[in-house]
């Protein structure tokens, strides 16, 4: 899916962190507080991206991975806390690239159907487009993950296409719906 450039108008930055306002079906407001992640984070963003189901859904990584991924410029990891807590994480990578197209890489949240990964996904968007000089956003997802669809649709990606054995998962190649926001 693919995303064009476009701000939230909810999104208020500050010098850090970006705190985000949303709605959500569990509570009539909520505020995601998104800033960079860094090593501390890593027992929260593994725990998070191994939780039933998400392996096939979000894939996920081990340590040294994710190590070398923050030592990376071309990464960006995002956390999301509300209430002070960490409730999701998004990694980003084509960080500032030459290109000026980023790849939102993997969004998971901690408890899923609250709207927490959806308001993510748009700070995480808006900050990407405030931060560097990004003209596309894209992003894959594999085509049974209906609930992601969903949340990126109402971000504003649209799927373009499907890029044939694109993942490896779980020791099988996957299908992904490519996505792209502009």
């Amino acid at each position: 899916m693919v995303l064009t450039r476009f701000t939230t108008s909810s999104a208020t930055v500050c010098s850090r962190p970006l705190i985000f306002f949303g709605e959500t079906s569990e509570t009539s407001s909520m505020t995601l507080e998104i800033t960079r992640a860094d090593t501390v984070d890593l027992p929260f963003i593994m725990t998070t991206e191994r939780l039933e189901g998400y392996e096939a859904l979000v894939g996920r990584w081990d340590e040294s991975r994710h190590r070398k991924a923050l030592g990376d410029e071309r990464y960006a990891y995002f956390l999301a806390k509300a209430d002070g807590k960490p409730v999701g994480f998004a990694i980003v990578c084509d960080w500032a690239s030459p290109e000026r197209v980023t790849c939102v890489k993997r969004v998971a949240v901690a408890r899923p159907n609250v709207g927490y990964g959806r308001q993510l996904l748009q700070a995480v968007v808006d900050i990407i487009f405030r931060q560097t000089n990004a003209h596309r956003i894209w992003l894959g997802v594999f085509p049974d993950n209906d609930r992601a669809r969903r949340a990126y649709a109402r971000a504003g990606f649209v799927a373009e296409g499907v890029a044939r054995g694109s993942a490896f998962i779980g020791g099988k190649y996957r299908d992904e719906l490519t996505s792209l926001s502009g």
